[in-house]
């Protein structure tokens, strides 16, 4: 099937569940995301800053992009001008250091933390031990220049569908305990979890935000 009825097809499943959806672009030429920009899609995520920086220059400036990839502290600064949302808020330090970067150009930028439920090494985050620490969570609460929007995570990649949901589950609850602390106020709202081969299952568990690509390029 032609790949932009696919993206339509899950774009208009997306819309009737209210669910936000970030077309992941990464790698992908100047005229695929043109084709899908034509269609209506503004939200476009990249995971490597330098082909972020080089897509936003050349390509309509009403496009929203998002930082979805692990994110190094010394490319912060690159961003901070325009980036609409950082997923990866991962760490203490990347946080304070989105936190001195928004400062510097007079923003407030806005930030998901990142949770760690995969059962996978290679997947970044704070556990849920960590989101669970007052003094952490306060610590995080009190940076000015970054707006914690909710949480995102990715469940571990295997065939067991049953483990892909129950991370989400997982996920969902963590999402659930952070916003009853209010410690975040009501900008915290976005549940970002899902991506091409389980966005479904996210759907399903709650996610508001879907991050998919391969499935729709």
């Amino acid at each position: 099937m032609d790949s932009l009825v696919v993206f339509s097809q899950v774009r208009d499943f997306l819309n009737s569940k209210g669910v936000t959806f970030v077309a992941v672009s990464k790698t992908q030429s100047h005229q695929a995301i043109l084709d899908r920009y034509a269609l209506g899609q503004r939200i476009f995520g990249e995971n490597r800053v330098q082909e972020l920086l080089e897509k936003q220059a050349a390509l309509p400036k009403d496009i929203l992009w998002h930082q979805i990839g692990h994110l190094q502290t010394n490319k912060v600064k690159f961003i901070a001008p325009f980036v609409s949302l950082i997923h990866s808020g991962d760490r203490l330090k990347l946080l304070h250091k989105i936190n001195d970067e928004a400062q510097k150009v007079n923003r407030v930028i806005d930030v998901l933390l990142q949770a760690k439920v995969a059962q996978e090494e290679t997947k970044h985050g704070f556990s849920p031990q960590d989101l669970q620490s007052e003094a952490l969570l306060s610590e995080i609460a009190g940076l000015p220049h970054i707006r914690i929007r909710g949480l995102m995570g990715m469940a571990s990649f295997v065939a067991d569908r049953g483990q892909v949901r129950r991370e989400m589950q997982t996920l969902r609850q963590l999402f659930e305990r952070l916003r009853g602390t209010g410690l975040f106020g009501e900008d915290f709202s976005v549940l970002s979890m899902g991506m091409s081969g389980d966005y479904k299952i996210a759907v399903e568990e709650g996610s508001t935000m879907v991050r998919i690509g391969s499935l729709v390029f």
